[in-house]
């Protein structure tokens, strides 16, 4: 009984002990804000345990299954990579910035275009009459060594030309300087001039350019007929780049030219229209350029639109400029220069021509979607011309600034830079050089005029198709040509290419409009995404916060365990060894900073200690020995 008395109170001490225990553990527990896990396993286990992402159960359910356990294993990473193989190709789609056209018809009042319209007849100014006269001549002489021909030239020319020779030589110093030449071609240049293997159309023709070092190249042409032309129209340029004030060559004439113009059955005036000089097309008109008052038209039809008799005749006209007789039109928008090369066609004499129109509007969508701009001011060229940004006002006047930068002068044909003049051979004697060279440059996009100038994100266009028919008919032709030389004094010499008329006007109503709309959106991405989610794993949003809670926790544990590892090895490594006067306090004092190590080693004790109930006695025989001792 003193026994049993004796051993209780430690029995008893052992059971406070590991309550204490149980309830430092529980407070712990209870205070703790973040759920920390001791190893990755319990982590894992704890997340395919717990989350609604299908098929992740499947992994650690069957855990005494170790071929299940694998196949699952391999099916839950082979479909987790097959949906991010559908994001990659979703992501991809969307940055790739996809479009949807939208095509729209609107029924409204339609502005009526601008109509430019010239008179193909290069005029002979009377500022400029002597030095064409002069060139006609060196032209005659030309032709005459070249191929045996004889130009007829008017009388007047001829009586005149003594007089002007004085005043003309400089002009046959620098046709001298670049003549019109025959060469052989490249498969012939070693046979002689006499061979009789060597035909006439065996030589090309061209002109010689050189610079100032006498470096040459020879600008040859298959077509005698382009290579004359092209020669001419170089020395006509000279000529008119000599003319200090460009207003000296206005010498409009707009009834000569016009002979009847209606709009909606209404009479044209001189403020429906304004005037230029185009050096190759001569005179040319534009209609209703005029923002303040423009025509609209509310109904479509010939009766509706523009309708104009012009002049075709050619009068005092420079034939190796212009081979072709009639009048040239363009449509085109207002505030946009008319380039006549582009998007003109020419008219046919003793005919009418009906040009019907439609309208389309095209709205890009710019920043990522296009590489379109919506006014110019990104584009690294300065527009020279006085509109609004085109494209091909861009191109223009980009070769215009690599002209002026490398030949140190500008082209007769487009709008002059600040601090520019124009190139004349009598003070840039070898601009032509610079300037074929540079065309062949800008021709094979080596100046990057063509990347750089990008279209407009909205330009509006007009589609349009031609009728013909002979006009006048031949039943009537007679009173039309009367009232024609009555009212506007023309004097009829060939009454089949003497006029023409035109008819533009409005096909339809109705205008198409094609728009751009993206085709992949955020939401339509994200969608997307939730479809593939939704498809390979069956979850939703919150399954996707589950994972990203699965990522913090494994970095949080690898951080929590990567610092215990390290703190570990400090505490573990050999101390110094002690000094003589430290006592039982300062052993005392480092015992807690072993903590981990002395928190094991109590572990093991309790852990072998026996149990309350082993002390008690199992039988008589045990009391006996106890009696006994």
């Amino acid at each position: 009984g003193s026994v049993k008395a004796g051993k209780m109170p430690e029995a008893e001490k052992m059971r406070q002990c590991k309550q204490e225990e149980e309830q430092q553990q529980k407070e712990e527990e209870r205070e703790g804000l973040i759920e920390f896990y001791s190893s990755y396993q319990e982590l894992f286990q704890f997340f395919c345990s717990n989350t609604t992402i299908h098929g992740a159960i499947r992994l650690v359910c069957s855990k005494k299954n170790k071929m299940k356990t694998a196949f699952w294993s391999v099916l839950f990473f082979l479909t987790f990579g097959l949906m991010y193989w559908q994001f990659g190709i979703l992501y991809r789609e969307y940055f790739s910035y996809p479009v949807n056209l939208n095509l729209n018809l609107n029924s409204d009042r339609l502005t009526f275009p601008a109509v430019t319209l010239c008179t193909l007849n290069p005029y002979r100014y009377s500022a400029i009459r002597k030095q064409l006269d002069r060139l006609d001549e060196i032209t005659h002489q030309t032709l005459l060594d070249l191929y045996d021909y004889n130009m007829s030239l008017p009388r007047s020319d001829w009586s005149t030309l003594s007089a002007q020779r004085r005043s003309s030589r400089s002009l046959l110093h620098h046709v001298q300087r670049h003549p019109l030449r025959r060469q052989k071609r490249e498969n012939l240049v070693n046979l002689p001039e006499n061979s009789p293997s060597v035909d006439k159309n065996d030589w090309k023709i061209g002109f010689v350019l050189c610079n100032e070092n006498n470096d040459c190249f020879h600008q040859a042409y298959s077509s005698g007929v382009d290579a004359v032309r092209e020669w001419y129209s170089f020395h006509y340029i000279n000529i008119l780049a000599q003319v200090p004030d460009a207003k000296a060559l206005d010498e409009s004439d707009f009834e000569n030219f016009i002979y009847a113009c209606r709009f909606n059955e209404a009479t044209c005036d001189k403020a429906n229209y304004t005037h230029f000089h185009h050096p190759l097309y001569g005179n040319c008109y534009t209609f209703n350029d005029n923002s303040s008052s423009l025509w609209t038209s509310s109904l479509p039809g010939i009766n509706n639109g523009l309708s104009l008799v012009v002049r075709t005749e050619q009068n005092d006209f420079i034939p190796l400029l212009s081979t072709v007789t009639g009048a040239r039109v363009m449509v085109h928008d207002q505030n946009e220069p008319a380039f006549m090369d582009d998007g003109g066609f020419n008219v046919r004499p003793g005919i009418e021509t009906s040009i019907s129109m439609r309208k389309e509007m095209t709205v890009r969508l710019g920043g990522s979607y296009s590489d379109c701009t919506e006014d110019g001011s990104d584009v690294p060229v300065q527009n020279l011309y006085s509109s609004r940004y085109t494209e091909q006002v861009c191109i223009r006047s980009c070769f215009q600034l690599n002209m002026v930068e490398r030949c140190g002068c500008a082209y007769y044909f487009y709008p002059l830079p600040d601090g520019a003049e124009y190139c004349d051979y009598t003070k840039h004697t070898a601009w032509g050089y610079c300037y074929y060279k540079l065309l062949a440059e800008f021709k094979a996009d080596v100046l990057g005029c063509f990347h750089k100038c990008r279209k407009p994100c909205k330009m509006t266009e007009y589609q349009l198709s031609a009728g013909y028919s002979r006009w006048p008919s031949a039943v009537s032709e007679d009173w039309v040509f009367y009232m024609l030389s009555q009212q506007n004094k023309y004097n009829i010499t060939s009454k089949r290419n003497g006029v023409a008329k035109v008819n533009i006007f409005f096909e339809e109503w109705n205008y198409k409009t094609n728009g751009e709309s993206p085709a992949f959106t955020v939401v339509t991405l994200l969608s997307q995404l939730g479809n593939q989610w939704s498809l390979w794993f069956g979850s939703s949003v919150l399954s996707v916060m589950e994972l990203a809670e699965l990522v913090l926790d494994f970095i949080a544990i690898t951080f929590i365990l990567a610092f215990r590892w390290f703190r570990s090895r400090q505490k573990l490594s050999p101390p110094g060894p002690p000094p003589n006067s430290q006592d039982n306090a300062a052993f005392q004092d480092e015992a807690p900073a072993l903590s981990v190590p002395h928190r094991f080693t109590v572990e093991a004790v309790v852990t072998t200690l026996p149990s309350y109930n082993s002390l008690e006695p199992r039988g008589p025989s045990r009391d006996g020995e106890l009696g006994h001792e």
